[in-house]
């Protein structure tokens, strides 16, 4: 782990569970001023751009208020790529993908959200860095990035919508794989050692998965 991750660590505030009512509209305001700030601080400079203070500064909010949102940077920075990929999603469900098959439409859409993360690369930098240093206590955040990449890919499947189905165990697994291919295409172009035409090409293969395990195509029955 690198040193400033290291000192982030060590300096991070105790994390308290999160409160289980509602935030109020003042105290939602109040964190989406942070998360502007920390998207900012990150796409102008990266991971070592976005600190606590600047942080608190750039938000109107003091210090204390700051770590109690966010007992750290990873806490933060994570937080961050759940709130862009929502605001993908968003985005995503006005101009829905197109493709005929499920396999094409998620292919599509996870394409549509990796260039937006292409035309930001400090800040995309910064959010995988903060997943990759990411331990226990960051679980809930972590989690809700997950539920929120899930909720992408079920979308574009067509079985996000109420009264549009369940997705069956297999293709669950199948969503699971997918995810863990896009986060790994991601860190593998962020550190130069993938081009997008070979991420295109490994989201478009591990894509194939949703059709395989679709209602027509599981092992074992007729197609």
């Amino acid at each position: 782990m690198p040193a400033d991750a290291k000192v982030e660590a060590r300096t991070a505030r105790p994390s308290s569970p999160p409160p289980s009512a509602p935030l109020t509209e003042r105290q939602e305001a109040r964190r989406r001023r942070i998360l502007h700030a920390s998207a900012q601080l990150a796409a102008r400079g990266g991971f070592d751009a976005v600190q606590m203070r600047e942080v608190a500064e750039s938000s109107q909010v003091a210090l204390g208020t700051l770590y109690r949102y966010f007992p750290s940077k990873v806490h933060l920075l994570v937080a961050t790529m759940q709130d862009q990929l929502e605001h993908m999603h968003g985005t995503l469900r006005k101009k829905p993908p197109t493709g005929e098959t499920a396999a094409e439409r998620v292919a599509e859409t996870l394409m549509r959200a990796f260039r937006a993360l292409q035309r930001e690369p400090h800040l995309a930098d910064a959010m995988v860095r903060a997943l990759t240093f990411a331990d226990r206590s960051v679980s809930p955040e972590v989690d809700q990035v997950s539920r929120q990449t899930t909720a992408i890919i079920l979308d574009s499947m067509g079985l996000g919508e109420p009264g549009s189905g369940h997705p069956t165990p297999e293709q669950l697994s199948a969503v699971r794989v997918i995810e863990h291919t896009w986060h790994s295409a991601l860190i593998t172009w962020l550190s130069g050692r993938a081009s997008i035409a070979q991420v295109k090409i490994d989201i478009e293969t591990v894509c194939r998965l949703i059709d395989l395990t679709g209602p027509e195509g599981k092992p074992g029955e007729p197609g």
